[in-house]
């Protein structure tokens, strides 16, 4: 250790710093750990060897799978986490994070298995970061996959005061011959649409835009609550209720209907020659719809490749399995309408038609 001499200015050293004075707690981030693992056991499957607090989590793959694939997704919830700065709503955005991922690897035919979480902000807000994890803890209980690692990474300067970001990715599991990738999809094929939760995690900066420009204000009635009731409704994630379904029935193809909408998902699982033909009045549009709509004068077409319109999820099954799909669901808990059929696709129209 150096020591200073008093009597040579040129000596005297400068103040001790820590990370905190740099802006970095670690006592927070521990603390943040302490507090999410109470939320993170309660989603604990028997396949976890490890989880939360190690440099990596363990995870053991059942024995009842005889040629496992696996099958990973990795997004996060864009925009939308501006409204949740806006107006400081933090409990249900990690279940949107967990959704987004989980509903993508679901449509392969795959079961989430995990899921692991990246939380980064400026300074960390301890009871902010808690209230999103406890509902990545909420998404992943809904989607029945383990929470079981992730990173909280605070940076100085990176982000605006009281803001953060997420990302996500999540692993599910699928037998070899049970992967479901539309390759079987033929003509008269029926199309199912599972009605969403509301704009689910896409569109949010047209959504702000139109807020924006005619400086609306989140707190107006709209519905049974608030405009931004409305437009903070968590993903629907439609897990356990597919897995159920794919024990009964075979389905052909999923699209989770994500940011493209439907006309730009579903063409992504129709074999080549193959065309989708949507009837538009087949479903009920939520109101919140046609209000973005009318408050932004946007165009059908737009609105069908912008927003989900109402269609979270998207199954096309056999002629023959239709109605017992559509039974199932709805005992399932789920709200399905037969929204379409496939078709010879006319190579002068696009893949995907609404009608």
């Amino acid at each position: 250790m150096t020591s200073s001499n008093p009597e040579n200015p040129d000596s005297i050293q400068s103040a001790q710093l820590s990370y905190r004075d740099a802006g970095v707690d670690i006592d927070a981030g521990d603390r943040l750990v302490k507090n999410i693992k109470p939320y993170a056991k309660r989603t604990l499957r028997p396949e976890v060897l490890t989880g939360i607090g190690g440099f990596g989590a363990l995870f053991e793959i059942s024995k009842r799978f005889h040629n496992p694939v696996l099958v990973s997704g990795t997004d996060g919830v864009g925009t939308k986490l501006k409204l949740a700065f806006q107006l400081n709503r933090h409990d249900s955005i990690g279940i949107d994070l967990v959704a987004m991922s989980v509903n993508d690897i679901l449509v392969q035919g795959a079961e989430p298995l995990f899921f692991l979480d990246y939380f980064a902000c400026g300074k960390l807000n301890l009871e902010t970061a808690t209230a999103v994890i406890r509902g990545i803890a909420t998404g992943c209980e809904q989607a029945g996959c383990a929470l079981i690692g992730g990173e909280t990474a605070e940076m100085p300067d990176m982000y605006p005061q009281g803001e953060y970001d997420l990302a996500g990715f999540a692993v599910g599991i699928v037998e070899k011959n049970r992967i479901i990738n539309g390759s079987t999809i033929q003509e008269n094929d029926i199309i199912i649409g599972l009605a969403s939760s509301g704009a689910h995690s896409n569109g949010y900066s047209l959504i702000r835009k139109i807020i924006n420009d005619k400086n609306i204000n989140l707190s107006t009635s709209f519905e049974k609550g608030t405009l931004g009731d409305a437009l903070m409704a968590p993903t629907r994630i439609y897990v356990k209720s597919l897995l159920e379904l794919m024990k009964q029935l075979p389905i052909k193809g999923m699209a989770h209907i994500t940011g493209g909408g439907i006309t730009e998902n579903l063409p992504r699982i129709l074999p080549a020659g193959m065309q989708a033909i949507l009837q538009e009045n087949s479903w009920d549009k939520p109101p919140l719809f046609h209000w973005l709509q009318q408050q932004g004068n946007v165009a059908d077409d737009e609105m069908y490749r912008v927003f989900n319109c109402g269609i979270g999820m998207v199954l096309v099954v056999a002629p023959n399995h239709a109605h017992d799909t559509i039974e199932i669901l709805q005992a399932l808990g789920e709200t399905p309408w037969q929204i379409g059929r496939i078709k010879v696709h006319n190579t002068n129209t696009a893949p995907a038609v609404i009608v």
